[in-house]
């Protein structure tokens, strides 16, 4: 059953999907050779198995095949490890055919799988029961819970619960779904309820709406749950297990298989590696491709010209646009100039007029220059003020002498005058 809120679309009408389990070792070899005897005896048209598609994770099988009517089929069977075994492979299984797939036809299943008893690869993906055949429910409730809520859930096989109102012989044993066409049959699973489980497997189908009649049959909702399905259209009152055909009960099965339902949980990844992955084409379908691709192709180059022209277009938009408003400025003024990029505080320059402004107002910048230059006045820096202690320097005579010179000082008078 999906989680998914939104109804999904339903699977297209030309598609047969089924999924399932091979136990035991060399499941590849095992289709290997059945493809190999169907297509020595004209049975299948052709197979492959593609290189590119190879890899440890998976290996993937090809086949195609006319269905009655010269109808073309394709199908792609994949082979993955099965997670808790070392031997059992998962396989998946997605066919195609030309027109709506009628149940009619031979199963895609018995084109890779051998069809003798023992074969191994017959078992449904989640539980391991047996697909076309009657499986026994188990007495343990907890395994019972188990097995039903992954068959209610399951979106892969049709489900059907058959419960034995008295317990029957050899003839009632046989699986009613046998009598399923080929197509449909493999798609089956059969579980059998004893007698005395009927209250126990009614107690755990509850919770998804559905029941079992004493002595009748019920086929699981499984994906159609959330479509509005309506369990009382595929419930059987009565079935009488002594051999003959059950009308009713596969009258309910093929039913419920004619459903719009959408396809499984991972069926659509499969469908779209069919078309798309596909490596088993005659010269017809390379033709076909080759001209798709080339239609493909031209189509993105036209896009690229396209998109080129606009940028282009754009850009001599751009140039005009600039051009006029050249024009403009020029007529009203010159374009406003830039500023100057300041230095920086710690540039070599800005380092040196700082030098050069220390320098203004000492000594140095009132040094006369060369001889027979007469420094002007007021050149330089203001004078400082005088002090007592150091007296003005000279003007323009040079330095200037002190106010009373030791030659000029009057001499000592001799002792005793």
């Amino acid at each position: 059953m999906s989680n998914s809120s939104s109804p999904r679309p339903p699977a297209p009408p030309t598609v047969w999907s089924a999924r399932g389990r091979h136990t035991g070792p060399a499941a590849a070899d095992a289709v290997r050779r059945h493809l190999e005897r169907l297509k020595a005896g004209h049975v299948i048209l052709s197979h492959l198995e593609p290189d590119d598609a190879q890899s440890e994770s998976e290996q993937v099988f090809e086949a195609r095949w006319l269905a009655p009517g010269e109808v073309t089929v394709r199908a792609r069977l994949a082979l993955s490890p099965h997670r808790g075994s070392a031997t059992d492979r998962q396989w998946v299984l997605v066919a195609e055919a030309e027109q709506p797939w009628d149940v009619r036809w031979p199963s895609p299943a018995a084109m890779f799988w051998p069809q003798e008893p023992g074969s191994g690869w017959d078992h449904e993906a989640g539980t391991g029961l047996r697909l076309g055949d009657a499986n026994d429910l188990p007495e343990d409730d907890k395994e019972l819970r188990r097995v039903l809520r992954h068959a209610v859930r399951d979106t892969w096989c049709v489900h059907l619960v058959v419960h034995e109102a008295m317990t029957p012989d050899e003839r009632g044993r046989a699986a009613l779904v046998r009598l399923l066409p080929e197509g449909l049959r493999h798609r089956v699973v059969e579980h059998r309820a004893a007698p005395h489980r009927l209250r126990a497997v009614n107690w755990v189908l509850d919770d998804f709406g559905t029941r079992v009649p004493r002595g009748g049959a019920v086929v699981l909702p499984g994906a159609s749950a959330a479509a509005g399905h309506d369990a009382q259209e595929f419930s059987v009152r009565s079935v009488f297990l002594d051999g003959e055909e059950p009308t009713e009960v596969l009258d309910a099965v093929t039913r419920f298989a004619a459903l719009p339902l959408p396809l499984p949980d991972g069926a659509r990844t499969a469908l779209t590696a069919l078309r798309e992955q596909w490596h088993l084409m005659t010269l017809e379908e390379e033709l076909v491709r080759a001209r798709e691709l080339v239609a493909m192709y031209a189509e993105a180059l036209d896009a690229m010209t396209k998109s080129r022209d606009l940028y282009r277009e754009a850009a001599e938009r751009a140039n005009e646009a600039l051009a006029v408003y050249r024009e403009a400025a020029g007529a009203q003024g010159a374009l406003p100039a830039q500023k100057p990029v300041r230095a920086s505080a710690g540039s070599p320059f800005r380092q040196l007029a700082r030098g050069f402004g220390r320098l203004r107002g000492t000594a140095l910048s009132l040094r006369p220059g060369p001889a027979g230059e007469a420094t002007p006045a007021g050149a330089g820096a203001p004078p400082r003020a005088s002090s007592p202690q150091a007296p003005p320097l000279g003007g323009a005579d040079g330095p200037a002498k002190d106010a009373a010179s030791p030659a000029d000082a009057p001499a000592p008078r001799p002792a005793g005058d």
